[in-house]
Formats: C-alpha cells, structure tokens, sequence
C-alpha cells in the first residue's frame, strides 16, 4: 500500500501564519526592536519559497542536465555572495577565493554523496540533485560565515601578537595556523552536536520529510545519516580552504593584514 503525503490547505495555512502574532507580541512587551525585521523575513520567505516551489516544478518536469547543473552553480555562487556579507567583508576582495573554497568543498561531497549512495538514474536527476545541493550548500554557507568573520576580525584584534610570530621567523601559514584553527573549531560545533544528539533530542528535517512521503523510517534513517556525513565533511573542506586561500588575498606583499578587506 503506498502512502501519500497529505496536503496541507491554503485556509490552513493562514491559520499558521497567525502563530506569528505570538513572536511578534514578544518582541513588542520586549522592545526588542525587530519586529520590521521579523515582518520582511517572512514576507521574504513566503515569496522565495513560492518562486522556487514554481521553478522547481518546473525543472523537476524538464530534468535538463545543463539546468539543474546551472541550479547548483546559482545558489552556490548566491552563497557565496552572502557569506562575504554576514562576514563583514568587502566582496570584491574575497569574492573567488571564497566561491573556490565553497565550490570545490560542496560539489567534490555532492558528487560522492549522489555517485557512491544514490546512484540514480540519470545520475543528474533533480529529484536528488537539487535537494542534496540546497543542504549541503546551506549548511556550508553558515559555516564559512563563521570561520571567516572568527578569523580576520581575530587577526584584527590581535595584531601586535600576529606581528610578533612573524617577528620571531613565522611564514604567514605558521602565524596563522592558530587562528585557523581556533575559526574552524567553532564552524564545525553546531553540525557536531547536531550529529551527537540526531535521533534522541530532533527528528532532522529530511528524515521528516521522507517519512511523511511515505518512505520506510530505515531508508529515511540511512539518508539522513548519510546526508549529515556529507554536510560535516563539505563544511570542513570548505572553511579550511577558503581560510588558506584567504590568505592570499586578506594580507599584503609585507604579510600584513589588509585594512580594505572589511565593510566599514
């Protein structure tokens, strides 16, 4: 007997979206002076969501290799574009060092995720494709927004100190390896903890999804597992590369860091 996923009406939907009263009233007895922000994000929401639900139908019905691969390049590279923003950093400056870093670290785990789990047929199916991409990518994004705003700023704040290793003999690596590390250390916690608690304290949004699509709870199992082993190893890959290849262009011929890198 095959399951179907049941629909959630338009009637119903406005109901949910009268929840928002609540978050809303808090923010106003609280003064937290968000509440335009909280407004614009779900109107925002609302509206991305209902232009990618309409795209997405559309290219799940075409399944043309050169647009979903065309899909992937888009969000990675609308990733990339906010990552430089949420860290604070001139875009113009790191804009294809980061889109390397996140490009190289997302497709390498897309590709092995898709060509040694899945291996659908064709192997460009935008039923897997798009929706293994939107994840990791996502998560990858967040990620590097932290391990690039922890680094520069650290370097920033601690310049004297950064100056000494070089001073004592340091190569520009060596004097920013503990700060690599101490970037990439917390860019990795959230989806750690996320692992070390899956299945005793949340039911990850995949899974979720695929058991109310029907599917047997083993095989929603199998891919969220899969799935997180994916998001955890591109988010290493790409915060620990985009961090050394930043370090080409984030400092100068003199090893110094550059004052122009960072949004006034």
């Amino acid at each position: 007997m095959t399951m179907e996923t049941a629909d959630i009406s338009y009637t119903s939907m406005a109901l949910l979206y009268g929840l928002l009263v609540i978050p809303v009233a808090v923010a106003l007895l609280l003064r937290l002076g968000n509440v335009k922000n909280i407004l614009v994000s779900v109107l925002r929401m609302t509206g991305q969501m209902a232009l990618v639900g309409l795209y997405l139908d559309y290219l799940f019905r075409l399944n043309h290799p050169l647009i979903n691969f065309g899909w992937v390049l888009l969000i990675i590279t609308i990733a990339n574009l906010t990552i430089q923003r949420n860290a604070g950093l001139r875009t113009a400056r790191l804009f294809f060092v980061s889109l390397a870093g996140v490009t190289v670290g997302t497709v390498f785990v897309i590709a092995a995720f898709i060509l040694l789990s899945i291996q659908p047929r064709p192997l460009y199916d935008a039923r897997y494709l798009i929706p293994i991409s939107g994840m990791v990518v996502g998560n990858c994004m967040r990620a590097n927004v932290i391990s690039l705003e922890r680094f520069f700023n650290t370097v920033r704040r601690n310049e004297k100190e950064f100056l000494t290793y070089l001073l004592l003999g340091a190569s520009l690596g060596e004097a920013a390896r503990p700060y690599i590390a101490e970037s990439v250390r917390p860019a990795l916690s959230p989806i750690l903890s996320t692992m070390a608690t899956l299945g005793l304290v949340s039911l990850p949004g995949m899974m979720t999804g695929q058991i109310l699509g029907g599917s047997p709870p083993v095989v929603a199992i199998k891919y969220q597992v899969a799935v997180m082993i994916a998001i955890f190893t591109a988010i290493a890959i790409s915060t620990s590369l985009n961090l050394l290849l930043g370090l080409k262009v984030g400092f100068d011929e003199y090893q110094m860091l550059r004052k122009d890198l960072f949004r006034r």
